[in-house]
């Protein structure tokens, strides 16, 4: 099986287009891209969801996106993020028998159902939780009790766990999994040639004075974000301009952001269709003050324009960033201003994280990713094939 192309399925409760759930979206359609540009036979499953607010589809379609064959389900419920397929179980059926299985996401529909399917078939699968294994926010206890019935053969099912990060894993490990089952893989920087200079949006399309400082968010407007803390950096220093770009998550709190518009320093933008890469070399500073996130694609996109990056320690990947490539805080209000308040006045530490945030952009690329990735499936396989031929020979 080593170095041979692979029949890949990927199963997903939404798929690009659908920016609005963060930053996943994307990472998984560059996965599943290079994955079948090195000739490897990929598909996705997923639901027709394209945002928390549009009515998804109720007639199942299938396209070709970057040489993946994507079938969209017919959705006709949906509760949040979570799609209603019922005709996941005749999509299955009618699929070539997959080598691998790559679940994505979890407490969803598609990935419980998938996840059935590829045990009950005896199919190799890896897991991968996109930050949602650690309940929290909201209805947490229900949340534990599905998790320990009607979720819990998910992950013990998996041949292995993959984590964004060292912080996803030590929450999945503490959930109870076999230590030496999950998989640390990380997500891809862009390459910093392909970032795109800047057109000119954030001063030309806002009201920010040419010489005012610009600290730019890009993520859901969304609880656990720290956008709180943003705001707060704002009163604590004067001249800063913010500009927060994402969708509305309904937690309420775009409701404090629409607020501070009357200060004339705070300003949103609306979700985009694609990353927002040319707003990065625009900015002074790329802020994710989240009190948790798996990964953070946004520092990667910000790093690789060579845009100064500030992440709390508790982004997932402040710990893909070595000394001088970002400035890593603490979690919290005071921190943060302190932080910001730091880079936007030493030009010269812009300037070494700048250069910092390209060479970690040089170290992470998707190349490596992708052949991480390939052999975490390589691995699944031979377990599964070790495990039926002991099956085989203890009968």
């Amino acid at each position: 099986m080593e170095g041979s192309l692979l029949r890949i399925l990927f199963a997903a409760p939404a798929w690009w287009p659908a920016v609005a759930f963060g930053g996943p979206i994307p990472v998984t359609r560059e996965l599943s891209k290079r994955l079948a540009a090195r000739g490897h036979d990929v598909s996705v499953v997923t639901t027709s969801l394209l945002d928390l607010h549009s009515r998804p589809a109720a007639r199942t379609r299938t396209e070709t996106r970057d040489g993946v064959h994507v079938t969209y389900l017919a959705t006709p419920l949906s509760y949040r993020w979570m799609g209603i397929t019922p005709t996941l179980p005749v999509a299955l059926e009618r699929l070539e028998r997959p080598d691998v299985v790559h679940v994505l996401g979890f407490r969803d529909p598609v990935s419980t159902g998938v996840a059935a399917w590829t045990r009950a078939r005896r199919i190799p699968y890896v897991f991968e939780p996109l930050g949602m294994f650690e309940p929290r926010l909201r209805k947490v206890a229900l949340k534990r009790a599905l998790d320990a019935t009607l979720y819990r053969g998910v992950a013990g099912g998996a041949a292995a766990v993959v984590a964004s990060s060292e912080r996803e894993a030590g929450h999945i490990r503490a959930g109870g999994l076999q230590v030496d089952r999950v998989r640390v893989r990380g997500n891809g920087f862009p390459d910093p040639r392909s970032m795109p200079p800047g057109r000119g949006v954030l001063r030309g399309e806002l009201p920010i004075p040419e010489d005012a400082p610009i600290v730019l968010y890009v993520g859901r407007i969304a609880s656990g974000k720290g956008i709180e803390h943003l705001l707060s950096a704002v009163r604590g220093l004067p001249g800063l301009q913010l500009v927060l770009v994402g969708p509305d998550d309904r937690h309420g709190v775009i409701d404090e952001v629409r607020a501070a518009h009357a200060t004339g320093r705070v300003h949103t933008l609306g979700p985009t269709a694609e990353p927002p890469l040319h707003l990065y070399k625009e900015a002074d500073v790329l802020c994710l003050p989240s009190a948790g996130e798996s990964f953070g694609m946004a520092a990667a996109e910000a790093a690789a324009a060579g845009t100064p990056v500030v992440v709390t320690d508790r982004c997932g990947i402040a710990s893909f960033f070595r000394k001088g490539e970002a400035l890593v805080v603490p979690y919290g209000a005071a921190e943060l201003t302190d932080a910001l308040r730091r880079v936007l006045g030493d030009e010269r530490l812009r300037r070494s994280l700048g250069a910092g945030g390209i060479a970690a952009a040089h170290r992470m690329s998707w190349d490596h990713v992708t052949s991480h990735q390939e052999e975490i499936y390589r691995e699944a396989i031979a377990l599964r094939q070790a495990s039926t031929r002991a099956s085989t020979d203890g009968s």
